[in-house]
């Protein structure tokens, strides 16, 4: 391969993880912790709607609320992670994505 069909596959598979994680963004990735708490976040890691059942609304489960949202945050931040690995392993062969 030439240094010119390098450059064309280059941007070839710039563009298509360009649209890959554009549209992994706009994905969502819900986390359901204890039957009380739900966090859903977009592939961008920004936070859609975090859920609190009513009957775990109580001055007692403070704390375990509290644990439980970041308990179900963390979890789907590691799927986020991980579907963006996969998208960049899919199209360039590495989890890293490009790297420039």
């Amino acid at each position: 391969m030439n240094i010119q069909q390098a450059m064309i596959q280059a941007q070839r598979m710039k563009r298509e993880l360009a649209k890959a994680q554009a549209e992994l963004a706009k994905q969502e990735f819900s986390v359901s912790k204890g039957g009380a708490v739900t966090v859903t976040l977009y592939g961008s890691g920004e936070i859609k709607a975090i859920d609190l059942q009513e009957d775990a609304l109580d001055k007692d489960n403070k704390e375990m609320l509290e644990d439980l949202i970041v308990l179900a945050f963390n979890e789907a931040r590691e799927q986020v992670e991980k579907a963006i690995g996969d998208v960049n392993e899919r199209i360039t062969g590495s989890r890293d994505g490009l790297g420039f």
